[in-house]
């Protein structure tokens, strides 16, 4: 599977600015494999979802779409298969789901 790129991380560097107080900061760091994660990412996609239960769309859905790669880079959908992030009553959970699903089947 292809996960992030420099870009993405970037991008994700911007979003997760959003849980973090005035002035702080979260790096990239890498990993064993010597792939780049960008930190905070796994929080601020939990931050999101909350959002999105709360009518939240548009932008959050772009940002909760942004995070998937991370998500599997970093073991997440290993934890918690996409298909029980669609099972449920959590509309914020089943997004990031099927957002999780759409990028498996693209990356088959």
């Amino acid at each position: 599977m292809s996960f992030t790129t420099p870009e993405t991380n970037d991008r994700l560097a911007g979003v997760n600015q959003k849980i973090l107080a005035e002035g702080e900061t979260l790096p990239a760091v890498t990993l064993k494999d010597g792939s780049k994660v960008q930190t905070g990412t796994v929080a601020t996609m939990l931050h999101n979802v909350g959002l999105y239960n709360e009518g939240a769309r548009g932008e959050v859905e772009r940002e909760l779409e942004l995070a998937v790669a991370t998500l599997f880079k970093v073991g997440l959908f290993d934890l918690f298969s996409p298909e029980e992030w669609v099972a449920g009553d959590n509309p914020g959970r089943r997004f990031v789901g099927l957002k999780a699903q759409a990028y498996q089947a693209g990356q088959r």
